[in-house]
């Protein structure tokens, strides 16, 4: 990795700074057949950390050679297996947290591409924006601005955006381990300061895990994390509108961001709901219901920290409302919100 670093140095026009003429270069020379080797991705790595001076086509150039390298090159192609999303987290990561901007849209973006991701990487995705909104640390706190323990209009939507991406098989639906994540969140921010967007995003996101599993045809995951100006406008432009939505999170993205994620997603997205469709096909019609599992799965976790704040009764409520059938066991959830 030190050996192909080294060489990558020494095709920089001016030591210690990349220029948009050195990532030119290093796309005519080093990559010519199109192919991202580990050792090459190993020495972008090296090349990305160990020169402090970049320009923003070295950002969209290492995004675009790492996504290539971890979905479409790394074994098995058009999938991240848990070796090398082990691999990428060991890289972008220092102390479990993202190092920069950059690197976290790496994270996105290959997760947007990738047909299937393993959980892994889900929960340190997610973990990367619930520790800035915790602890007001890391490239997300954007120096400072964040309020620790509060949820902002830009955290929202980045978790929208992440959310999404987990696109592809199996990810159709709102997991376990998302739901989990989305819970605590909940518990440990204030939800008299939190933005009013969160609460729509931890309702629908929660009550799409606990009524998908069993459903017929169950409101996609695309549904579930739409913010409702996407429901009710087909013509609105999803990464402008996330871009004017996102501003407070300045130029840490680069330009087609959330186009790309949004595009990338959909197609995993659409593609997986095919098959799902097809597999279902053959099998019998379940009830809109929610089983004895799911009914203590929220009981517990709603009396887990002794509250029952207004958005934990906003996701009963939506329930009550939408689910055809519930397990016994949340009709004191429901008797509370009455």
């Amino acid at each position: 990795m030190h050996d192909i670093a080294n060489h990558y140095a020494d095709l920089l026009a001016e030591p210690g700074r990349i220029s948009a003429e050195d990532v030119r270069r290093f796309r005519r020379d080093v990559f010519i057949d199109g192919v991202v080797s580990q050792p090459e991705a190993e020495g972008v790595f090296a090349m990305n950390n160990a020169v402090a001076s970049k320009c923003e086509e070295w950002n969209e150039f290492f995004v675009e050679a790492m996504v290539d390298y971890t979905v479409n090159q790394a074994e098995p192609r058009g999938y991240l297996s848990l070796a090398n999303a082990e691999w990428l987290i060991d890289r972008i990561s220092h102390d479990s947290v993202v190092d920069s901007a950059t690197e976290l849209e790496l994270l996105v973006k290959v997760m947007a591409k990738a047909r299937a991701c393993p959980e892994k990487i889900v929960r340190f995705a997610l973990s990367q924006i619930v520790y800035a909104v915790l602890e007001g640390e890391g490239p997300l706190a954007r120096s400072g601005e964040l309020v620790p323990g509060v949820i902002g209009d830009a955290e929202v939507e980045l978790l929208r955006t992440v959310l999404f991406a987990i696109g592809g098989d199996g990810g159709i639906s709102i997991s376990r381990a998302e739901a989990e994540i989305l819970m605590d969140l909940n518990g440990k921010t204030d939800p008299e300061q939190n933005s009013p967007a969160w609460q729509d995003l931890f309702v629908r996101a929660t009550a799409n895990y606990l009524m998908s599993l069993s459903m017929a045809r169950p409101p996609s995951r695309a549904e579930a994390l739409a913010r409702q100006e996407w429901l009710e406008d087909t013509e609105v432009d999803t990464g402008g509108f996330l871009s004017n939505t996102l501003a407070g999170f300045g130029k840490m993205f680069s330009r087609d961001f959330f186009d790309d994620v949004f595009t990338d997603a959909h197609v995993q997205l659409e593609r997986a709901w095919r098959e799902e469709n097809e597999r279902r096909a053959v099998q019998s019609v379940y009830a809109n219901e929610i089983d004895n599992g799911e009914a203590h799965w929220l009981v517990e976790r709603i009396r887990r920290d002794g509250a029952f704040d207004v958005n934990e009764r906003a996701l009963v409520e939506f329930i009550r409302a939408n689910s055809d059938s519930v397990d016994p066991a949340l009709q004191e959830l429901f008797d509370r919100v009455a």
